[in-house]
This record gives structure tokens, C-alpha cells and sequence, in this order.
């Protein structure tokens, strides 16, 4: 199950109640111990915390196999930021802007390992498209460790409107793809956003086409291609380099 309403694992509950986003229930499994803090935050917020059983557990992470390690939140819809939002944070850093771009990443797992890089990176915001990606899920929440929780990310319904309003807003644009130009080439210095499209497909072809620059990670082995996170951890890094 991938639901919107529902946080689980220690760390990522952890993150979320650090937070001041709105809470609901929270479910700790009898007989386990290390959940102080989360109890503690939680009566702060005014939720409501209830012992439960690992049966009860598993069928609201998804099975007997869901990494919950006894706990699970829940919590109202996921509120998405907006393109305004993201472009506030540089605005507050005094700092150029630092955008990512996902474009269709549909597997939950890579699109919470590319959140939490993100955010680890200081990235001010992460985009996602409406259609044909993984939205901000139990899974994405359990994968980014929590980042999912600090970082702002926008669910856009056109990335090829969007890329073009961040150009406007002097932002240089830099796809991924495996025959572009060598990455550590390149200047990040200045307002970046950075495209990483999916492990299968790529960049689709208008997104890739609205790029200033597709830009490529040194392949040296007999695979010819990373994952999605991978490479858009290598990108984030080499850009906090440059801006370093």
C-alpha cells in the first residue's frame, strides 16, 4: 500500500512531528520502547497516540513485509508547495537558486532516495509532475529518512510550463541524459535546475528540449546507465562544490 496518509519507521515519524505540519493519529506497537520523543511531540501537537499490535501494524503499512518498526503516523492528505514556495527559500538564503526536477520517477523508492539527497544537498525545492510519477507516499516518506518532511516539493501539471518560468526567473536548466556534456564542465554556480528523468525513458522529449544544457555522468563500466538517485546525487554534489 502507498498511501498519502500514512507515515511509518522511527525516522521518518521522527522528522514529520518535528515539524509544524498537521498530525492526526499516532500507533506505537505494545511492548516496544525508544518512542519517548514521538509521544512527547505528539501530546505537544494535541494528537491522539494508541498502543497497537503488529497485526494492526502491518495492515496500515502494507503488509506483514512493511518496514514500520513499530510505529506508524497518520496524518491529513499531503499539502504540496508551489513554484512561488521554492523560489521564497533562495529568496531567504540570499542564495542563487537550487532547483530539482523529476520528471515521471514513478518508483517510490527512487523518488524518496532523490528527496533525501535533495535535501541533504540544501536544495530549495524538488518538482514532480501530476501525471506519471510517485507522489509523496508511505514509501517516499520511509525512503527519504524524514527529508520528505523538510524539504518543499510542487506537483506541477506541465514541467515544460515550469521549466520555462524558471528560465525567466534567470535559472539555467540542466537535463541528465547519457549523451550529453561532461557534468563537472559545467558551471552550477549561479540559479540551477537540475532534470533527472526516469531510469527507463529518460527525459521526455519536450522536457529534454526545453533544456538549456543536457549534461552526462562518465560511464566507465559495462553498465551505460545509473539510477535516477544516483545521478541526481552526483549533480546535487557537484554543485555544492562549484558553490562552496
Amino acid at each position: 500500500m502507498e498511501n498519502e496518509n500514512i507515515i511509518y519507521g522511527k525516522n521518518a515519524v521522527l522528522e514529520y512531528l518535528r515539524t509544524d505540519k498537521p498530525i492526526d493519529t499516532l500507533y506505537i506497537q505494545k511492548g516496544l520502547q525508544g518512542f519517548g520523543e514521538h509521544i512527547i511531540l505528539m501530546k505537544q501537537k494535541g494528537g491522539v497516540v494508541k498502543d497497537s499490535d503488529a497485526v494492526k501494524l502491518n495492515m496500515l503499512t502494507g503488509g506483514e513485509n512493511a518496514r514500520h518498526g513499530g510505529i506508524a503516523l497518520i496524518i491529513p492528505k499531503a499539502e504540496y508547495a508551489d513554484l512561488e514556495e521554492i523560489l521564497a527559500v533562495s529568496a531567504a538564503k540570499k542564495a542563487a537558486p537550487f532547483i530539482i526536477i523529476a520528471d515521471e520517477i514513478t518508483d517510490p523508492h527512487n523518488l524518496g532516495a532523490l528527496i533525501r539527497t535533495a535535501e541533504a544537498a540544501g536544495a530549495d525545492g524538488l518538482i514532480i509532475p501530476k501525471r506519471r510519477s510517485a507522489g509523496v507516499n508511505s514509501t517516499v516518506y520511509a525512503t527519504s529518512s524524514g527529508a520528505a518532511s523538510h524539504l518543499k516539493i510542487c506537483r506541477e501539471a506541465n514541467l515544460t510550463d515550469v521549466i520555462s518560468r524558471l528560465k525567466k526567473q534567470n535559472i539555467w536548466v540542466y537535463g541528465a541524459e547519457a549523451d550529453g556534456e561532461p557534468f563537472y564542465k559545467q558551471d552550477f554556480t549561479g540559479g540551477i535546475a537540475l532534470v533527472i528523468g526516469s531510469e527507463g525513458a529518460g527525459l521526455r522529449r519536450l522536457v529534454r528540449e526545453q533544456c538549456d544544457i543536457i549534461v552526462a555522468v562518465d560511464m566507465y563500466g559495462k553498465i551505460n546507465s545509473l539510477n535516477a538517485s544516483v545521478c541526481g546525487g552526483i549533480l546535487m554534489y557537484e554543485a555544492v562544490r562549484q558553490r562552496r
